[in-house]
């Protein structure tokens, strides 16, 4: 490894001078690279000496483009077996951000002041924060695939996140917003309009309302995993947005939630009514195929909040009042179901634990479900608790 200047006269007799870097590679291929200035020759002199020495050094010459990286994360992805919807989103990333921002870029540029850089791009153009955090993830995916590749040596995106630390972190958690109800959940004032609505897609929202259960889950569901004599439903499948019916992403997604009467009775009389088809699905489509997730939204849902009463008035186009559906996806039911099981001593039912709301909701831990629905537990009162305490204290030194 040597680092020597070099001079020169160009063909118009102007004088120039640069800073070579002479070494070998991991290869014993010979390799020179140019500088302007001492310092940064030295500097890349200094950390392409570690590299080689490691067995770890990738000249700029052998790595690819951002662009090429991207095109070969794709199909490690595609031949690893992940779910075409997450593929889909993984594509998005490439397409729509990653590739029309940074594309051309080579894999040894990429450095955590780039990261930064491309980052408040992506927000300088109207991307959200969820956007830019979720690219950043892809950005950081296609980087340790080209690593493993032998076509990088850093990783900016895992670097700039070891900067960072749990600070970012605790930021992040700070900023996002508890559950509301009346805003993110119905009341129950509104969960008995929605239930008092007739028509052809009561059954589906009863059993979602009552069992919490996930819109895939919901269109994979089949009738041979629906048992009235036990009151149960065993959640085994899923309806992927391409009608592929596969397991639940997670072992947690697999549970038995128990039936109240409200479902056992509506899908009884709706079993006579439901279309047949190859799948035996609970809630098909008039056809007896899976249920578009659109379909549901449009035809069902929406409409029926809007019969319930279960609406806001906002301003149109031409500035007249329009009449909306309060809430625009079947995730609010969701949290309806959750907060009803951890409330539901307070309703006259059975105490549920944290693990048992857990379980019931198919989350892959219980930090999820603390950090969903967390606030929505009952408080103790911790000043009667230590007052409770103290009696019981003196009350044994007194006997």
């Amino acid at each position: 490894m040597s680092v020597r200047k070099r001079k020169w006269t160009t063909a118009k007799g102007v004088e120039k001078e640069a800073w070579i870097v002479d070494y070998a590679d991991t290869k014993g291929v010979r390799r020179l690279k140019t500088f302007a200035k001492k310092k940064d020759a030295d500097a890349f002199a200094s950390k392409t000496d570690v590299e080689v020495r490691e067995g770890v050094h990738v000249a700029d010459s052998e790595t690819v483009t951002l662009t090429e990286a991207a095109g070969d994360w794709l199909k490690s992805c595609a031949a690893s077996g992940l779910e075409r919807t997450t593929i889909d989103q993984y594509k998005q990333h490439v397409n729509l951000h990653i590739e029309p921002l940074i594309g051309a870029t080579k894999l040894s540029k990429i450095t955590v002041p780039f990261v930064r850089a491309f980052q408040e791009k992506l927000r300088a153009e109207g991307r959200s924060s969820a956007m830019v955090k979720r690219v950043t993830v892809s950005l950081g995916s296609i980087l340790s695939d080209a690593q493993e590749r032998g076509l990088v040596v850093r990783n900016a995106v895992h670097e700039m996140s070891k900067r960072r630390g749990s600070g970012a972190a605790k930021t992040e958690k700070r900023q996002k917003a508890r559950l509301r109800y009346g805003v993110d959940i119905p009341t129950m004032e509104e969960i008995r309009a929605i239930v008092g609505v007739q028509g052809r897609y009561r059954p589906f929202l009863v059993t979602a309302i009552f069992t919490g259960m996930r819109a895939s889950e919901l269109r994979g569901l089949a009738w041979a995993d629906v048992d009235f004599d036990k009151a149960q439903i065993h959640v085994r499948r899923r309806a992927d947005r391409y009608h592929v019916i596969g397991m639940p992403k997670s072992d947690a997604g697999q549970r038995t939630i128990p039936m109240p009467p409200i479902v056992i009775n509506t899908l009884k009389e709706w079993r006579l009514a439901c279309p047949k088809g190859e799948h035996d699905l609970v809630f098909p489509n008039g056809e007896g195929n899976v249920e578009w997730h659109p379909n549901i939204i449009k035809r069902g849902l929406l409409p029926t909040l809007i019969k319930a009463g279960v609406t806001v008035t906002e301003k149109g186009d031409d500035g007249e009042p329009v009449i909306k559906a309060k809430y625009t996806g079947l995730h609010s039911l969701r949290h309806w179901f959750a907060s009803w099981c951890i409330n539901s001593k307070a309703d006259g039912g059975l105490e549920l634990s944290p693990k048992a709301v857990q379980a019931r909701m198919g989350h892959s831990s219980i930090q999820i479900t603390f950090d969903t629905y967390g606030h929505l537990f009952p408080a103790a009162d911790e000043a009667l608790a230590l007052a409770a305490a103290e009696t019981r204290l003196f009350a044994a030194n007194a006997t």
